[in-house]
């Protein structure tokens, strides 16, 4: 049976189509995204940054390699951009000693309200508590603490040489490895490590300071280094852990990036996480066949450079430069 009512609704609908004169606009084509030129990271450059803090010996703070490896790092940033600061900040340690921490900055475009922030810490282990000998000796940390801050150091190198569209602050945190060993003789003290970042993310070097997302480099130099997806990092930053390892994956360094979940880890990006409102997610070797998961040199006197690969050096800067360049 046809309905009377939908027949004069049909020809109304006619109607109004028949004495329509305007034109059915068209939809141009979606012009496709210019494609970005990305610069070339240099494993080498990076290696050498690498073995330049390690001839300073360990950058233990308060110590002689320490005071020249941190005037070393101002100056080389200063040939890169000439918005360079140093924080320093008094702190005590969980053995009672007082020292002055020294946090480094360097930032490229600091007029831009867009912006990203990249981390690392640039000091070493007070001791080798992880190893078999001379434990109460301080270790060269090639690969924790060095590495990070070599891959950041030709990041800088490359700014220099072309600007990416986006401001970016590199953030070096000092006395991150100060923290207490697990044997200490000390009474427990709370949040002993990471006090270069837990001190910036209270007192950043910049009023009112937003960044709308953060990178931390912690041990990203060993020879066939691979990169889990830390926890902390999933809960706040899940959207930043996937562009990254979407674009390492891409490149072609997916041996190193992972697919895979791992256990959280108290770090640099804990605090800055914590207490910033900046989502900050960890690029930190995971090894599932060590006891404490982290590489097997780690706090003890095997991390020097028979630890840093450059290839490795390499999978990290480069995907790095990619998604900076991409943003």
């Amino acid at each position: 049976m046809f309905d009377f009512r939908y027949k004069i609704l049909l020809i109304a609908l006619v109607s109004i189509s028949a004495c329509s004169t305007e034109p059915q606009q068209k939809t141009s084509p979606k012009k496709p995204k210019a494609k970005v030129e990305v610069p070339i990271f240099n494993a080498d450059s990076a290696y050498y940054f690498v073995e330049k803090q390690v001839s300073f010996g360990p950058r233990v703070i308060s110590s002689k390699g320490w005071k020249n490896c941190a005037i070393w790092l101002e100056n080389k940033f200063k040939t890169y951009t000439p918005n360079v600061q140093l924080q320093e900040a008094p702190i005590t340690t969980y053995d009672g000693k007082n020292h002055t921490l020294k946090n480094i900055i360097a930032s490229f475009s600091p007029e831009k309200n867009n912006r990203i922030a990249l981390f690392a810490h640039w000091d070493s282990r007070h001791i080798a508590d992880h190893d078999t000998q001379n434990q109460n000796s301080p270790i060269l940390g090639a690969n924790d603490g060095g590495s990070g801050v070599g891959v950041l150091l030709e990041i800088a190198r490359q700014f220099s040489i072309k600007q990416p569209n986006i401001g970016v602050d590199i953030i070096l945190f000092d006395a991150e490895d100060y923290g207490q060993p697990e044997n200490s003789e000390f009474p427990i003290i709370q949040d002993s490590w990471c006090l270069g970042a837990q001190y910036w993310s209270k007192n950043p070097h910049k009023q009112n300071y937003f960044a709308r997302y953060g990178i931390l480099l912690d041990m990203v130099g060993a020879k066939d280094a691979t990169f889990r997806q830390e926890q902390i990092s999933f809960y706040y930053g899940p959207n930043i852990l996937q562009k990254v390892w979407r674009t390492a994956n891409k490149l072609g360094f997916g041996n190193h990036f992972v697919y895979q979940n791992s256990k959280q880890i108290v770090d640099d990006h804990y605090y800055v996480n914590t207490l910033t409102e900046i989502p900050t997610i960890d690029i930190i070797e995971f090894d599932p066949a060590t006891e404490n998961n982290f590489n097997k040199h780690w706090h003890t006197h095997r991390d020097d450079m028979n630890n840093i690969d450059k290839s490795t050096l390499n999978a990290v800067g480069q995907t790095l430069l990619d998604v900076v360049y991409n943003e």
